[in-house]
């Protein structure tokens, strides 16, 4: 057993800890959670624990179903309960084979392994995400229409009954006292529509604050009589929820994109790894927008990014590279504007590390940047300029997909047949719906 782990058993037993909640995803982004006794921690960390593996989606099949979930002990953090408190901590675990390999179909492991490939590179990879989500009234029934919180606007404080700013601090204070910090947050530009970021980690920290950032906005909503989504689309005519998401590499405490003097100060390396981005954009959009709703994000205007180009300080490009800070290297960065609020962040930021990556490996030539609004050209105007749309439907996302090598190798032969499997079936179930909209078209309603 490790100091760590020592050190979150002294803990548990020092704060009279009641439950422990170990913490995985499965490969569709959802959490799932078993509650432990304290007193078999120690076990857990030894040895893991056993469950029915063929009961989460793609995890093991029937005949192979014995898994084990073992705790990862610096992810280890008291959970705020009602009324402050303070019986339950919670952990996120890796899942093994009984052999104690790696479960193939594990989304954390996954990124792991894209991980792994940057650090024989030289690179750590950063990531700072911009979560976006929506509050409505609590429902009482399926019938009821969606009533967002506030009907605010961008940047607006409590004016026009803002239900946001008390929710957001709230939030806040809760994910601050789960020791993840947290950089900025505002009201967005729909109504009941608010931004939290979180600050820069590794990319596995953020994953994990993600899934935690979303726990608990979703819980907190509850008990405030909201509901709170991260449905990339929610209501027609207002803005999407993306997770505008900043990337860097570095070499141990060095910027890696940073080159003085350079244009935008991108060194070759960020260059080539914008390029990788933009390459690969189309075989990746299925995992980074992994639901039919996301393209309707994508395509439904309101700012979301419909085509493939990168540019400065442009927000209708699909990499931006913003300059808050000229004169500061260590910020040098590119922002990644496409993912959903939604997606699964093990699997979308381990294709997001493995497109740079690629780009960087094969040294692909940045194109010319987007100048314009990207918008505002025809289509004829954007091809002359040689920008490809994105994939317009979840379908077209998968059948760029599932040619796609890169992807391939980097979920693994499970994740990937499961995750198409799975993508292939929604938009079946999809395209059979009969809309509002449809029936509208013809008079019906």
């Amino acid at each position: 057993m490790d100091q760590q782990q020592e050190h979150v058993l002294r803990a548990v037993e020092e704060r009279d800890l009641r439950f422990i909640r170990l913490w995985f995803t499965d490969v569709l982004g959802s959490l799932k959670s078993v509650a432990i006794a304290p007193a078999e921690l120690e076990n857990a960390f030894t040895e893991g624990i056993g469950f029915d593996g063929s009961s989460i989606h793609a995890l093991a099949r029937v005949s192979e179903s014995d898994m084990l979930a073992k705790p990862d002990a610096s992810t280890f953090q008291v959970l705020p309960g009602r009324g402050g408190d303070q019986t339950t901590a919670r952990i996120f675990c890796d899942i093994l084979t009984p052999d104690g390999e790696p479960a193939p179909a594990d989304p954390r492991a996954v990124l792991k392994r894209a991980l792994a490939l940057g650090e024989e590179a030289g690179f750590t990879f950063y990531t700072h995400p911009e979560i976006e989500f929506y509050l409505f009234h609590l429902r009482e029934d399926d019938a009821d229409p969606l009533v967002p919180a506030d009907t605010a606007g961008y940047f607006d404080h409590v004016a026009r009954g803002n239900q946001g700013h008390d929710f957001r601090r709230e939030a806040i204070s809760v994910l601050e006292a789960l020791g993840i910090s947290v950089e900025f947050s505002h009201h967005e530009a729909g109504p009941g529509q608010n931004e939290i970021d979180l600050r820069y980690a590794d990319a596995l920290s953020t994953a994990d604050n993600i899934m935690t950032f979303r726990t608990v906005v979703k819980e907190l909503a509850l008990e405030r009589g909201f509901q709170a989504t991260f449905m990339p689309k929610p209501l027609p005519g207002e803005p999407g929820s993306g997770m505008h998401t900043h990337l860097s590499l570095f070499e141990d405490d060095v910027n890696a994109f940073h080159a003085p003097g350079a244009e935008y100060q991108l060194s070759p390396t960020a260059r080539s790894f914008i390029a990788g981005l933009l390459r690969h954009s189309h075989e990746i959009a299925a995992v980074t927008n992994q639901f039919v709703n996301s393209y309707k994000r994508l395509w439904g205007g309101r700012e979301a990014p419909s085509y493939v180009c990168w540019g400065h300080n442009n927000r209708s490009a699909l990499v931006r590279v913003p300059m808050y800070k000229p004169l500061k290297g260590q910020s040098v960065r590119a922002e990644y504007r496409g993912l959903d609020a939604a997606a699964n962040p093990y699997l979308a930021f381990a294709v997001l590390l493995r497109a740079g990556l690629k780009g960087v490996q094969e040294k692909y030539e940045l194109p010319e940047e987007a100048e314009d609004n990207v918008w505002a050209l025809s289509d004829g105007e954007r091809r002359a300029l040689g920008i490809d749309p994105l994939p317009g439907s979840l379908e077209q996302a998968c059948r760029v997909m599932e040619s796609s090598e890169l992807v391939a190798d980097t979920l693994g032969e499970t994740v990937f047949q499961y995750f198409l499997a799975n993508k292939y079936q929604e938009w079946d179930e999809y395209r059979a719906q009969v809309s509002p909209f449809e029936l509208s078209r013809i008079g019906l309603v």
